[in-house]
């Protein structure tokens, strides 16, 4: 009861900041070629509104219209000695144009059109260009007030005009918010990704293991009794963790495979991590500049892996400066192999420690309690290159450089 409460307060605030937002807006007007007409802006203010905020549309336009009309009637008091109905009276033809235009609104299945800005635009001028018509026989009809065929074409082009720059900034931030969505989604992915080798490899060593126990269980069997009834339960038990795995991975496959369907290109992937970790390096309080180069654009099939692989090393990067740096990456691509260097000018990592960085559970990372992190992240990338039969090899010196080698095809 009371979560529907505060959705309705919610909805009627929103509400509000539209109709106030557009009453202002309609103030701010354009008298074209000295005539006595104006365009004012309100209704595009109102348009984008109903685009970006889903709300009651027809309820809004009542609001907005109520809004305008005594909007513009304490302003004309204030400026004038008007009788407050003559007042009244003159604005409310703006009234209906706002519930014209909101009452035509209501029939756009916005879910449908959203993404196709030419049909929307052009419902959103041909809505405009009938509210206009219903204001304008009002105004013949009451205040004699009789439009030039100089004025109906300027009331067809600017309905046009409106409209299609309102669709135009709506579409910029749609794609903004899409570009932002797809990123977070190919960031998740290429997690999954990861975990779903790591899951793979588990399996198989669920699956040594089932068999050991089982053959244990059958060596007992002559000698122990209650022994290798034991090693047959752990057997079967072990058996039932392996179905449970099985089904965990099918489920992750499904979803780390559906990247097939798509192909991305390297200066998008680039974008997106480069992206990412700004952000992660901000959260950590550091001043990192990143620099990308690459000798081709090519389009990447398999690109959560591509995400993962170098998106786990830039990380570590990232980890590895102190307060200011640079992180390079760099690819070059040939029909062959295709060759990812990441270098950046941190703390390096020590001689004796190259020949174990890969090792699962390694790290020489430590939290403020002195705790160490789980040491995964260089163990994943292993696993990754290897998937794709690739080589890694590390370099320390002014700066550490990790150079991965990956046959081409294997990208593609």
């Amino acid at each position: 009861m009371l979560k529907s409460v505060s959705t309705s307060s919610r909805i009627a605030f929103t509400i509000l900041i539209i109709a106030l937002l557009t009453a202002l807006a309609s103030e701010i007007k354009i008298i074209p070629f000295h005539m006595d007409f104006r365009f004012g802006f309100g209704s595009i203010i109102f348009f984008l509104a109903i685009l970006i905020k889903p709300v009651p549309i027809i309820r809004t336009g009542f609001a907005t219209a109520i809004t305008i009309v005594l909007f513009r009637t304490l302003i004309d008091l204030f400026f004038s000695d008007d009788h407050f109905w003559h007042v009244l009276l003159t604005h409310l033809p703006a009234a209906l144009f706002y519930i014209t235009f909101a009452v035509c609104l209501s029939f756009i299945q916005f879910e449908r059109i959203r993404l196709r800005p030419m049909k929307l635009g052009l419902y959103g001028a041909f809505f405009e260009i009938v509210a206009n018509c219903v204001e304008g026989i009002v105004l013949y009809t009451f205040f004699k007030e009789q439009l030039t065929l100089n004025e109906l074409i300027l009331i067809f082009a600017v309905a046009f005009l409106r409209s299609f720059f309102v669709v135009g900034i709506y579409s910029s931030i749609s794609f903004s918010e899409q570009k932002k969505q797809m990123q977070q989604l190919l960031n998740i992915g290429s997690e999954l990704y990861v975990e779903t080798l790591y899951l793979k490899k588990s399996m198989q060593q669920i699956e040594h293991i089932t068999a050991a126990s089982f053959d244990l269980y059958k060596q007992l069997n002559p000698i122990d009794r209650a022994l290798s009834l034991q090693a047959l339960t752990i057997s079967q038990e072990i058996h039932e963790v392996k179905k449970d795995s099985e089904r965990i991975y099918a489920g992750l496959s499904k979803i780390t495979t559906m990247e097939h369907n798509h192909t991305f290109l390297l200066s998008e992937l680039l974008l997106y991590i480069t992206a990412a970790n700004e952000k992660y390096s901000a959260y950590l309080q550091k001043n990192i500049t990143f620099k990308t180069t690459f000798n081709m654009n090519f389009k990447i099939h398999d690109y959560f892996t591509i995400l993962a692989l170098i998106n786990n090393i830039v990380a570590n990067a990232v980890e590895a400066i102190e307060r200011e740096g640079i992180i390079e990456i760099r690819v070059f691509h040939t029909q062959e192999s295709t060759i990812i260097t990441i270098e950046d000018n941190g703390i390096g990592i020590k001689d004796h420690e190259l020949p174990i960085i890969f090792d699962a559970g390694y790290t020489s990372k430590f939290n403020d309690q002195g705790k160490a992190s789980t040491g995964i992240g260089l163990s994943h990338v292993q696993a990754i290159i290897s998937h794709l039969e690739g080589s890694i090899t590390v370099t320390n010196g002014a700066t550490t450089r990790f150079s991965i080698t990956i046959p081409t095809h294997r990208l593609l």
